[in-house]
């Protein structure tokens, strides 16, 4: 069987007026890997996923999961995936158990319901009618059902909202444990941080295009480090040593309040803290911060005017392979 167990090309998908939300997308997702589906709203992440699922027909390009097309050969990838959607819908009036049992008998394989419920910690709330279920119980409730075939394709659109920081952490160790498994999952979240937590790749969605896609690591080195620090009185900014020396490929001022940015981090810090020393001077205020995954995705936000970077991505039917 083939390693690639989602394959994208050039995807697209409009809706009624003309709208385009999916731009002509390409990506892979090996067995096993977790990819993120990052993006502000109206990106085109949900668009993108209900394609995957099999929920709609493309406007165009192709769609591979499991080796076949989830729209028009629904009937041979739907028992192998499991779907977590933003909102279940499950019946207000029934309990716990008694969701978990009329989903179970529409799943083939379906594992026992105790356990799917005990897997995301609603074992004790069993008896409790979905209406009267938190938030947070909600979202666990809609796991516990993607989950409830043992699927092999699991697709998680913002399964975290509207959990607690432990409900959030648990939640992760179990996608973490899925994923061992060999689960491969897709994931579309808010959560920057959930990203950086679990994802093995991950693609930034801007206007219905892939901005940016690969590895977290990768990603984050695309941006710039920065060091800040309040530049000692009676100095100027001439006055420290050459700042190309020392990596800082850029630099602004606020005040007395001085910002460099690089993308050789130690180096540059190394460097000032050793000028620092040998004035006899103290940088008041001073901050050291690493390039992020935030800083990598507001810049994407923030470029929403402009044209979308090139080399740092997908677009088009160029793909993003694994690795």
């Amino acid at each position: 069987m083939t390693d690639q167990v989602i394959d994208v090309t050039g995807l697209r998908r409009s809706y009624a007026g003309g709208f385009e939300a999916v731009r002509g997308i390409s990506f892979t997702v090996g067995r096993g890997e977790l990819f993120a589906l990052l993006g502000t709203n109206g990106a085109g992440k949900t668009s993108t996923v209900e394609l995957l699922e099999g929920l709609a027909q493309p406007a165009g390009g192709t769609v591979r999961v499991l080796g076949h097309d989830p729209y028009r050969e629904r009937d041979a990838v739907r028992p192998r995936i499991g779907v977590m959607l933003q909102e279940g819908g499950f019946p207000s009036e029934l309990t716990v158990t008694e969701t978990a049992r009329m989903w179970a008998g529409c799943t083939s394989g379906a594992r026992p319901v105790h356990e799917a419920l005990e897997a995301v910690g609603l074992a004790g709330r069993g008896g409790v009618r979905v209406k009267q279920l938190s938030g947070g119980e909600k979202r666990r409730l809609d796991l516990a059902m993607a989950l409830i075939g043992d699927p092999e394709v699991l697709f998680l659109d913002e399964p975290t909202t509207g959990l607690d920081a432990e409900g959030r952490r648990e939640t992760w160790n179990l996608v973490r444990a899925l994923r061992e498994r060999g689960t491969t999952v897709l994931l579309t979240t808010h959560y920057l941080e959930e990203a950086e937590q679990l994802a093995d790749r991950l693609a930034i969605l801007h206007e219905g295009r892939i901005a940016t896609a690969g590895s977290v690591a990768d990603v984050v080195a695309s941006q710039p480090s920065h060091i800040s620090f309040e530049l000692p009185e009676g100095y100027l900014p001439g006055d420290l040593p050459p700042l190309a020396q020392l990596g800082v490929n850029g630099h602004d001022m606020a005040g007395r309040r001085m910002r460099l940015r690089t993308t050789e981090l130690q180096r540059a810090a190394t460097g000032l803290l050793m000028w620092a020393e040998r004035a006899g001077v103290e940088l008041r205020g001073l901050d050291v911060r690493a390039a992020s995954l935030e800083e990598a995705f507001l810049r994407i936000a923030q470029d929403a005017n402009k044209e979308i970077p090139q080399g740092t991505g997908n677009q088009g039917t160029d793909k993003e392979t694994v690795a």
